[in-house]
């Protein structure tokens, strides 16, 4: 197993399904693929080093049921114009401090922002322009391991991680070790809207990805040190 800084191995926590819906959004719904993201009033829309404005992903409401994270809101952004995996910068057996803004070689920042927010009630004026809106559901499930301790390979909050290669797990800069929150399979194509700009490197022109296409498994700070205190450990 391999170990970055001095994270340790915790107990699973429940696992939820997260389904993708067909029916396109009409309006602002917490649980989403695109759509209008839930912000904190003290947070502005992410902006990628380039300037551009990172496309909203997805969004969903934590369950309750999951630990120190229930009742968070989740987001990932991305940028559409740069597209490729993260590379952590570790000091002294922990992640740096504004490990969500250190410098990703070759680019002076990360091109991706994913937050853990407490205080989202309202949404943005406006939507997300280039990702489709659609709906998300979270259904519980049962994450059961395989006899090598890992879980489904799927779009899930909670459970246990699949690793693609070995175990990766980090110690916050704040000095608490991470913790496994969700998953996003390998290959996951997220649609967007007719006359799009086309994402470097992705597998389709009317569709973008997440990080390469790899595997994304999202490692949260327990302690809510910062809304952005959220690694994406990358695999395939």
């Amino acid at each position: 197993m391999v170990t970055h800084g001095v994270g340790t191995i915790r107990d699973a926590l429940p696992a939820h399904a997260i389904e993708v819906g067909s029916d396109p959004l009409g309006g602002p719904a917490r649980n989403s693929v695109g759509g209008w993201p839930f912000l904190d009033d003290t947070q502005a829309w992410p902006s990628c080093f380039c300037g551009e404005r990172m496309a909203l992903f997805f969004q969903f409401d934590v369950p309750l049921d999951l630990g120190p994270f229930g009742g968070d809101h989740l987001l990932v952004f991305h940028c559409r114009e740069h597209n490729d995996a993260s590379e952590p910068e570790c000091a002294d057996g922990r992640l740096v401090p504004g490990y969500w803004d250190a410098p990703q070689p070759p680019y002076p920042r990360p091109f991706w922002r994913v937050l853990l927010q407490q205080n989202a009630v309202l949404p943005t004026a406006e939507p997300e322009p280039s990702v489709c809106a659609l709906p998300l559901t979270l259904r519980p499930f049962a994450d059961a391991t395989d006899r090598r301790g890992l879980g489904a390979q799927a779009f899930k909050v909670g459970g246990t991680p699949s690793w693609a290669q070995d175990p990766e797990y980090y110690t916050c800069a704040c000095g608490v070790d991470l913790a496994y929150l969700c998953q996003v399979p390998e290959g996951m194509e997220f649609a967007v809207h007719p006359g799009q700009p086309e994402q470097p490197y992705s597998v389709a022109a009317d569709s973008y990805g997440l990080f390469l296409g790899n595997e994304v498994y999202l490692l949260a700070c327990p302690a809510h040190c910062d809304p952005a205190a959220v690694w994406p450990v990358n695999q395939n």
